[in-house]
């Protein structure tokens, strides 16, 4: 996978069908918990609503166990899957969504609430600000003290995001790399540092 889609930031849309009201919340999560966390924010800021359905992809768009859903209430199968079941055929990753819904007094019956749930997802999607998320892996280099100043500067003009940094007898920087620019990148790397630098894996 190069890269997957996911939201900018928190974004809403507003759907009518039958006089009921459902209001679709996406907002880009990182992980189960944060979803979670997300999920309730918009029952605290919908208490009055009749249900509150939700749907995840918490991480790559292909890494199932980050993948959750929920009726709320509503009809078991009307709901969280036909919403879960857009997401997972969208190029999107590291969002929820929530469709929160105001009876308007007329049923759907589970066809209808299936197909209100899905339009929901489906058109907010195709409204959603998002930008490009290109997968990461963990690497840590070890260098000596005196090529630092170099090595950073050079790590803040790529695409690198450091995530952390040990002083010991020599220096580690635990890097978050792209994966489809790192053969590249390491390369330079080596050549900035005349070789006198240690890769290290999270398999090492």
């Amino acid at each position: 996978m190069d890269y997957y889609l996911s939201p900018t930031h928190e974004q809403r849309f507003d759907l009518e069908i039958k006089n009921s009201q459902f209001i679709t919340t996406i907002k880009r999560t990182k992980g189960r918990d944060e979803a979670k966390r997300f999920i309730n924010e918009l029952r605290v800021r919908h208490p009055d609503a009749n249900h509150n359905c939700w749907a995840f992809v918490a991480g790559l768009p292909n890494n199932a166990h980050l993948w959750d859903q929920s009726d709320d209430g509503e009809p078991k199968g009307t709901a969280g899957k036909p919403m879960l079941n857009v997401l997972q055929h969208s190029d999107f990753g590291e969002i929820t969504v929530v469709v929160t819904r105001y009876f308007g007094g007329i049923k759907l019956g589970a066809g209808g609430l299936v197909r209100a749930y899905s339009q929901a997802v489906q058109q907010a999607l195709t409204q959603v600000e998002y930008e490009q998320v290109y997968p990461r892996v963990n690497i840590t280099i070890k260098i000596a003290y005196a090529l630092l100043g170099k090595v950073e500067y050079w790590l803040e003009n790529s695409d690198i995001e450091i995530n952390e940094k040990q002083y010991n007898e020599h220096i580690e920087l635990s890097l978050a790399v792209i994966e489809r620019t790192w053969s590249d990148h390491k390369k330079s790397l080596v050549d900035l540092c005349q070789g006198s630098i240690e890769f290290i894996s999270p398999e090492d």
